[in-house]
């Protein structure tokens, strides 16, 4: 997997402008704004054990965007689980807060929203649940940054289907088109597209080639930079 160091440098984020016609920023959370991919597959890891079923790393993230719910019902068909997907999904929520003092921002996207905070409305979509994105956001003291949080429960069709991109543009009374996404997984780029938005693929959690239906895909803070110049 990629490491967000090489999202790091570049010149000042308050520098930056958006391309003309975008009108509002929409961030993921998991492994865009916050550093928290390995740590959730930790608590994954709690569980497999707990619960005897197996859910090794690549696959994981390759289920990026997904909610745990709905990867536990289709491990529990696929493995043939004794186990309630709600009850389980909340255990694997429990033991990833357990780690929440190791969660950090990846400050070089942080630093777009910092930079437009005030200029344009920004939402977080997130696959995650309300409970633990907003715990997440507020531990990193950033959760005035953003207008609006959308996350798995405010909607019925999850990444790569549109909804919650739709509905955070909803929120942010802006039109679709008029939105940029800043993503880091394959659902959640796909997601975007569909939605009929920009999206800027970042290369913090999947190689490029596997981003590469996103509008730009970037490697460093200063193709960040460029493209959000553009």
């Amino acid at each position: 997997m990629q490491s967000r160091a090489n999202l790091n440098g570049g010149a000042p984020a308050s520098d930056l402008t958006l391309p003309p016609g975008i009108r509002g920023l929409i961030f993921d959370c998991d492994g865009t704004v916050a550093d928290t991919m390995p740590l959730h597959y930790l608590a994954w890891e709690v569980l497999a054990q707990r619960h005897q079923f197996t859910f090794p790393k690549d696959r994981f993230y390759a289920l990026g965007g997904v909610p745990s719910r709905d990867i536990l019902r289709t491990l529990k068909a696929e493995q043939s689980l004794a186990l309630d997907p709600l009850v389980v999904a909340r255990e694997k929520e429990d033991e990833y807060l357990k780690m929440l003092h190791r969660i950090t921002p990846i400050d070089a996207i942080l630093d777009i929203a910092r930079a437009h905070y005030g200029r344009l409305p920004l939402a977080i979509a997130s696959g995650g649940t309300r409970r633990v994105i907003t715990t997440v956001l507020e531990h990193l003291q950033i959760r005035h940054l953003f207008d609006a949080v959308v996350t798995n429960e405010d909607i019925q069709n999850q990444k790569p289907a549109p909804d919650i991109f739709l509905r955070a543009a909803e929120l942010l009374k802006i039109a679709p088109q008029a939105c940029c996404v800043i993503e880091d997984s394959k659902a959640g780029v796909a997601a975007g597209v569909a939605a009929g938005m920009q999206v800027i693929a970042i290369t913090n959690t999947y190689p490029a080639d596997e981003l590469r239906h996103a509008t730009h895909v970037v490697r460093t803070y200063e193709e960040i930079e460029r493209r959000l110049l553009a």
